[in-house]
């Protein structure tokens, strides 16, 4: 191999430069790798952060020549592998003492045949007397190809080769971007640095964005989809910036279909559109779907002309949404070949994701050493939120927080209540400041010019002009966001800079009796609906007290509630509980009188009766005297199907359908289930057979509720010892059927006891934690 040109030895005046030390260890790591992959087109494989045998990558099998090897000539057949070695600290140079440790590892590798040519991959800078040391001693670790890049040659890389930024966005926010962009792309991405700065320095390229980038690549179009909180907009964001660059766009953020088709120019070939809660913000808004679908096929012409689209949309939304898309007109779409899930994130995603937020934010270096060693338990987090991950890095949100596995355990899964808190903490002013920004919608536009609602809101709250003035300055960067999204005709002020930030503070609005007018104005009924009641009584624990002359404010929260949860179980928790406890007879009245369907949609409920909460909705509706005759005996009508079919015994002893059925009821159902039952059993076993998943459960877990339910039937009969007996029988066929799942789980063959899964190296080192240098400065 003949030695390459130490390109960027020597930084020349006008040459790139990357902050590449702002990079934690393992996302300088996936850079190298990403290096190896776009730029040199090489298989490269980046090794978990265990086990890596000294390997921090490796390449198996035939090198293929890229067609512009930038400095890589004549690379041989055989294993290549990778290490990286990154600092923290700027202008750093790199001393062939610093590799002390990796020279032994190597020599390892190249004696089991697992090192043919090797890579050294650094940010720091490397002498040319240093680089000759490296690759003596590399050389006589038994390396035949030794090649030493160092940080200037990675900056290099990065500014010449637009897909590699493409799939390491992060780099837009570490170097000039005067010296890749033309000018009129430099002035729209220093616009949108203003806006995405935060974003972009803790970006993590996950596979929903990687997903995202080719739909847009080979379809002009991606739909993002996800809870709030899941990074939907940030992947948004980062696809607007690598239009800019890699795919020469100009860039648009529209409000809405139509907005898109006005900003259109059939003569500019590449317009890059984004388009945030593109069906509504925090409840399907059905004129704007109404909207997409009247100009879905100018849409697709001005992606057929060259325009890339990207919407976002919370995934219920959507789901309420796609009804009334003529999906037809773009196949695409009904097919989920351009819908992208951003909330599917891996493991390894999930941690680099709080790794970033957590180095990048505000927090002194002793909370990061207190938090580091339960950082791995808090990825886990089960729905995890970037935007959680976002708080924990920052003081403002972290005041109360207990430094230990389950605080920070909690903090990531129970962000709402933790945000409550810190609200109650803030000092007047800056509460007003929020309740302004709050009550604005959108933007509370900058300078403020307030009218005489938003005065009220200052007297209301405590606060002042000038104070709130300041305040809102404290609050940009943590809670608030100051400037204007790319865009014609974009005002510039403040907005919360998460949609949970805004809805959270709508639930402590509600703490307060005199601002009840601006909470119920919000238009998310999840975070109202617990945290207020419409019944006159006294009740313990409620929050906020609605008086009658706004309940019909709290019915048409009802009826967003509704029509956004039809299939979903657990959104739908909310408002039953809320109708089945908290609400009046002359509230039910008014919502029955608005909503008449959803009595009949709630007489369809399912098993298994002790957990779903319709029938207690029902029964609350039955004591007030709404539920018509016809209603009842739908009622009746589906629970005797479901006491034998499930079967469910739900109804033999939970409090609502003590109010729901007559004595005569229960006697005739009680005699249904001891006829139906044993005749009947075979099928339902069948059924539960059938819906085992040996990934979820055990067999005796999945058949567990099953034996429930059959024990308490059980109870019923206690007294009829035919009934018993055809239970008895029924329990047992049950058994036999676990017993038969356990037989064909088992391994069979002589390799029966050889555990699944890779094997890992001999030597092996110890595992690293991808927090350890959390608590680095």
């Amino acid at each position: 191999m003949t030695d390459h040109p130490r390109k960027g030895t020597v930084a020349a005046p006008g040459s790139p430069g990357f902050a590449l030390h702002t990079l934690g260890w393992r996302a300088f790591q996936d850079l190298c790798a990403a290096v190896l992959r776009e730029v040199w087109a090489q298989s490269v494989h980046t090794f978990a952060d265990s086990n890596d045998g000294g390997r921090d990558g490796a390449f198996y099998g035939t090198w293929q020549q890229p067609p512009d090897p930038i400095g890589v000539q004549d690379v041989p057949d055989g294993p290549f592998v990778l290490q990286c070695k990154h600092t923290k600290k700027a202008d750093t140079t790199l001393a062939p003492s610093d590799l002390d440790d990796e020279f032994a590892k190597v020599q390892a590798l190249v004696e089991r045949g697992l090192c043919g040519s090797y890579v050294l991959l650094t940010n720091a800078r490397v002498s040319g007397t240093s680089e000759a040391t490296i690759r003596r001693r590399l050389l006589d670790a038994g390396v035949a190809y030794p090649l030493v890049l160092d940080g200037q040659w990675i900056c290099d890389t990065i500014a010449t080769r637009q897909r590699l930024r493409t799939f390491v966005p992060r780099v837009y926010g570490l170097g000039d971007l005067s010296q890749i962009l033309d000018e009129r792309a430099y002035n729209q991405a220093q616009a949108l640095l203003g806006y995405l700065r935060d974003e972009l320095a803790t970006f993590v390229v996950t596979d929903a964005y990687r997903r995202a980038v080719q739909a847009v690549q080979e379809h002009g179009f991606v739909l993002l989809l996800g809870e709030p909180g899941i990074g939907k907009s940030v992947i948004a964001e980062t696809l607007a910036m690598t239009a800019l660059d890699a795919w020469g766009c100009l860039t648009v953020k529209a409000p809405d279909a139509g907005g898109l088709i006005r900003h259109w120019n059939p003569h500019e070939t590449n317009q890059f559109f984004w388009i945030d809660d593109a069906f509504g913000s925090v409840r399907h808004e059905r004129h704007l779907t109404d909207d997409w679908t009247r100009r879905m096929r100018e849409v697709m012409t001005a992606v057929r002309s060259g325009a890339k689209v990207v919407l976002t949309s919370r995934d219920y939304i959507y789901r309420d949404a796609r009804r009334y898309l003529k999906e037809s007109t773009y196949p695409l779409l009904h097919e989920q070949r351009v819908v992208v899930d951003a909330a599917q994130l891996s493991p390894e995603e999930r941690r680099q994701i709080l790794y970033n937020h957590i180095k990048l934010g505000d927090q002194p270096r002793e909370i990061r050493s207190s938090m580091k060693y339960h950082l791995h338990e808090a990825a886990d987090a089960d729905p995890f939120y970037p935007e959680a991950a976002r708080r924990l890095g920052l003081q403002a949100f972290t005041h109360r927080l207990q430094l230990n596995s389950r605080g920070i355990a909690d903090f990531m899964a129970r962000p709402s209540d933790f945000l409550r808190e810190v609200y109650d903490g803030l000092e007047p002013d800056e509460k007003t400041a929020l309740a302004l920004t709050y009550q604005a919608g959108e933007c509370l536009p900058s300078p403020l010019n307030l009218d005489s609602a938003q005065h009220d809101v200052v007297t209301r709250m405590g606060g002042s002009i000038a104070g709130v003035s300041r305040a809102l300055q404290t609050l940009t960067g943590t809670f608030l966001r100051l400037g204007s999204p790319p865009g014609e005709n974009a005002t510039t002020g403040w907005s919360f800079r998460h949609p949970t930030l805004q809805e959270g503070f709508a639930a402590f609005l509600a703490t307060d009796p005199n601002l009840i007018k601006i909470f119920l104005s919000g238009q998310n009924w999840r975070t109202i609906l617990p945290r207020i009641d419409c019944d006159t009584g006294d009740q313990a624990g409620t929050l906020l007290r609605v008086p009658p002359s706004l309940y019909s404010r709290v019915v048409e929260l009802l009826q967003i509630a509704d029509q956004e949860t039809r299939a979903n179980l657990a959104g739908q928790m909310i408002w039953h509980e809320f109708l089945a406890s908290r609400c009046s007879n002359e509230f039910l009245t008014l919502y029955t009188q608005a909503q008449p369907d959803a009595v009949i949609r709630m007489t369809w409920f399912t098993s298994f009766l002790n957990v779903i909460d319709e029938p207690r909705v029902l029964a609350r509706l039955q004591q007030a005297d709404l539920i018509e005759p016809a209603h009842h005996q739908l009622i009746v009508e589906r629970v005797t199907k479901l006491a034998v079919e499930s079967p469910d015994a739900g109804w033999t002893w939970l409090p609502e359908w003590k109010v729901l059925l007559s004595g005569t009821e229960r006697e005739q159902l009680l005699s249904h289930v001891k006829l139906q039952l044993p005749s009947r059993f075979g099928k339902i076993l069948q059924d539960w057979r059938s819906n085992y998943n040996p990934d979820e459960a055990d067999p005796q877990t999945h058949f567990e509720e099953l034996e429930i339910e059959l024990n308490k039937y059980q109870d019923v009969f206690a007294e009829d010892a035919d009934a018993v007996s055809a239970i008895e029988h029924a329990l047992e066929k049950m058994n036999e059927a676990i017993l038969t799942i356990d037989d064909e789980l088992v391994p069979q063959g002589p390799h029966a006891s050889a555990p699944h899964g890779h094997s890992t190296l001999p030597d092996a080192p110890y595992e690293r934690n991808i927090f350890d240098d959390v608590d680095d400065d």
